[in-house]
């Protein structure tokens, strides 16, 4: 019998080998679901090209603000939707997800949206410096295993990233149902003095904020019995 950890193993020779630092190993599971419905792949080959982000367009003259993992799209559309003179970039490599988002800008008027259908780091890592004004990573993976922790995707070198990308002042919110995560969140905000923890009583980060939608992974926490806490740090 091979050993229990052997497949992760692999895949992290796998992303080492592509170039991928031990602590930069993919943080996501699988890509896509089921196969494309022709609708599917016609969104996939005809709309993401016109709607894939490109780092090198960003302009100073409208606030851009940033989606890690944006799941099933449901705050992205919703922050789209309600801040129309903001551009925004989603970043979410499970392929299903992106092309609900696809369907949304297709059928609606939603062309402030910049789709980025891969990992997220590799985008971050080509912006430009203080180039976005506000970034959210919400409810991402919590690899509860504890051999899979170290897949966990907020931790000190994604800070890092976003501190350098963040403008002065700008806002990065993050949310999680997994006690755990947010302990080693708050840990490693500790040590990235260029962000400033928000929250001046309990309510700042038990009651989520209006202008942030409830997602389907919230509501899954929510019928599971887990509480949700909601994080809001400001780049210094």
């Amino acid at each position: 019998m091979a050993p229990e950890n052997s497949t992760d193993d692999l895949q992290d020779a796998q992303d080492i080998a592509h170039g991928y630092a031990l602590s930069d190993l993919r943080s996501y599971g699988r890509r896509r679901g089921r196969k494309f419905s022709p609708r599917q792949q016609q969104l996939w080959d005809e709309v993401l090209p016109r709607f894939r982000a490109d780092p090198s367009r960003l302009t100073t003259a409208c606030d851009t603000w940033l989606e890690i993992g944006f799941g099933g799209g449901e705050h992205l559309i919703w922050q789209a939707t309600h801040n129309a003179t903001v551009e925004i970039i989603g970043c979410e490599p499970f392929e299903d997800g992106v092309v609900k988002v696809l369907d949304a800008i297709e059928t609606g008027p939603l062309k402030n949206i910049r789709l980025h259908p891969d990992d997220a780091r590799d985008l971050i890592r080509k912006l430009p410096d203080a180039s976005i004004a506000r970034a959210f990573v919400l409810f991402p993976d919590p690899w509860p295993k504890k051999r899979h922790v170290k897949r966990r995707l907020v931790g000190t070198g994604l800070l890092r990233d976003l501190a350098r990308v963040m403008k002065p002042g700008a806002e990065l919110r993050i949310g999680t149902d997994i006690a755990d995560y947010a302990r080693t969140m708050l840990m490693a905000f500790q040590g990235e003095p260029a962000f400033h923890f928000t929250a001046l009583r309990p309510a700042d980060w038990q009651i989520r904020p209006e202008d942030w939608p409830q997602t389907r992974y919230e509501d899954k926490a929510v019928r599971e019995g887990r509480r949700s806490v909601y994080l809001l740090f400001r780049r210094v």
